[in-house]
């Protein structure tokens, strides 16, 4: 999935770095400072929420971006992502390279 993102966006101009689990990407975000941010919920190691509690938990990233992009798509859950925790967005799996583009500029536009 990280590739096909990666192919999606570097072709729109978009600079795409990917981790394949939470603490890889925590410690990327410090690294890099992105812009925006993709978050599975269903990642080894450590779970898209509990990573996105120390993105918000974090002074110097809680202001990235974060989009929620997941296979569990039960309308609680986008309701919960949304209006319990925030999220900027929230995306269901699979998508197309449209939808996805069009969220990420919504994200962007409003930041």
């Amino acid at each position: 999935m990280i590739e096909l993102v990666r192919i999606i966006l570097s072709r729109k101009g978009f600079l795409v770095f990917g981790a394949a689990n939470g603490p890889e990407g925590l410690r990327m975000i410090h690294e890099k400072k992105p812009d925006l941010l993709l978050l599975d919920l269903m990642m080894p190691g450590m779970d898209g929420w509990e990573v996105y509690q120390q993105i918000k938990a974090d002074e110097n990233i809680r202001d990235v971006p974060v989009i929620v992009v997941t296979a569990k798509a039960q309308p609680i859950d986008k309701v919960l992502g949304l209006r319990i925790a925030k999220v900027d967005a929230y995306i269901n799996k699979p998508f197309t390279p449209n939808e996805l583009l069009a969220v990420i500029q919504q994200v962007l536009a409003r930041k």
